[in-house]
């Protein structure tokens, strides 16, 4: 027997720690619950012996999986909406923002979709690892405030959409969660084409980081309908057309990756859009402030691919938010203080690819 639950704006607060100012309006939601997806398992050489319990021969290790949180509202839409973060991030990076108000979770549970919230393998609620890593305490809030395109640190940008208040910006700061084992692109590939096979048709939205796993899940599931990429890092090229590397004044230059001629076919059959915020550079002169020209280059490599996709017969589509009238986003467009109007964005062009229907 289903469970129904109308959440109101007290209810969150107790589920997820947001200001009351959350999720404003009830939504009924028909089922809500989370599950661990795709990893692997590791056995320890030797044998298993119940009467040395800390020996650990033979012993196994579950790991590399991806966590999901989701929810369903009454009369869902039929594609479901999967969100994958970014570098850094978990699957907070979705639900309540730093400043209390509604994230592209609540947002789009509103407006009738249902929500896969991922943290990926490595990470947060996915922590555990089959992989050993050193987790460092190393101090680097300004890089991050500098490379997310907030402002050069502590200034944050005119015009720019993120709230300019002390406590706003100390959640923001905290949500940031270190890799457990090193990040690789391809187990977080496997675990979300697990997701995916659970969770059925769907949009993919990812974010940052998040882009790369998220191209090879979109190439290797039919069940991924359309993709929705924020800023992503970097875009699958067929062989013989990855660009060469831009000069930047960023240290994390812009790279393609080369996907197979067959992967590149099967992404092809996808409508993709890639949507990027304001107080971006363009042009191919590197900018002085590395913040910024990290991402002219990735606005470059995206027109690249974009082109190369429709050159082959894809749909892809590059969105850069300040040219149809959304100004101020930072990297964190989910999160923005115009987050609204994004998501209102992300929608239209859902319904424009009849990706909305229920």
């Amino acid at each position: 027997m289903r469970t129904q639950y109308a959440l109101t704006a007290a209810l969150l607060v107790s589920l997820f720690m947001g200001s009351v100012e959350a999720l404003s309006r009830p939504v009924t939601i028909e089922d809500q619950g989370s599950f661990m997806a795709g990893g692997v398992t590791i056995t320890a050489p030797g044998v298993y012996k119940d009467s040395e319990p800390t020996n650990y021969d033979g012993e196994t290790l579950h790991g590399d999986a991806a966590y999901v949180f989701w929810q369903r509202p009454v009369k869902a839409k039929k594609n479901a909406l999967i969100f994958l973060h970014g570098y850094g991030q978990s699957g907070k990076t979705w639900e309540t923002t730093p400043d209390g108000r509604d994230g592209f979770q609540n947002i789009f549970l509103a407006k009738g979709w249902a929500t896969y919230i991922v943290d990926e393998p490595r990470r947060g609620r996915a922590g555990q690892s089959t992989v050993p890593a050193e987790l460092k305490a190393q101090p680097q809030d300004q890089l991050w405030f500098n490379n997310f395109r907030i402002g050069q640190y502590p200034m944050i940008f005119d015009g720019m959409a993120f709230p300019r208040d002390e406590e706003s910006l100390r959640q923001f700061f905290h949500q940031m969660t270190p890799d457990t084992g090193k990040f690789d692109v391809e187990v977080v590939a496997k675990a979300m084409e697990a997701v995916i096979d659970h969770t059925g048709d769907n949009v993919l939205i990812t974010h940052s980081a998040g882009g790369g796993p998220g191209w090879l899940a979109a190439i290797r599931s039919p069940k991924v309908k359309g993709v929705i990429a924020l800023e992503p890092g970097t875009f699958p090229f067929p062989p013989g057309e990855v660009p060469v590397v831009e000069e930047t004044t960023s240290p994390f230059p812009a790279r393609g990756m080369e996907v197979t001629a067959e992967e590149f076919e099967a992404l092809l059959k996808t409508p993709m859009v890639v949507y990027f915020g304001d107080k971006i550079p363009t042009g191919d002169k590197p900018h002085e402030i590395w913040g910024l020209d990290n991402w002219r280059t990735r606005l470059n490599l995206a027109s690249r691919w974009a082109e190369v996709v429709r050159t082959h017969g894809g749909d892809a589509e590059i969105i850069v938010l300040p040219d149809v009238g959304i100004k101020g986003n930072t990297h964190f467009l989910m999160s923005d203080l115009n987050n609204a109007e994004v998501a209102a964005e992300m929608e239209r062009w859902m319904h424009e690819k009849g990706l909305d229907k229920k």
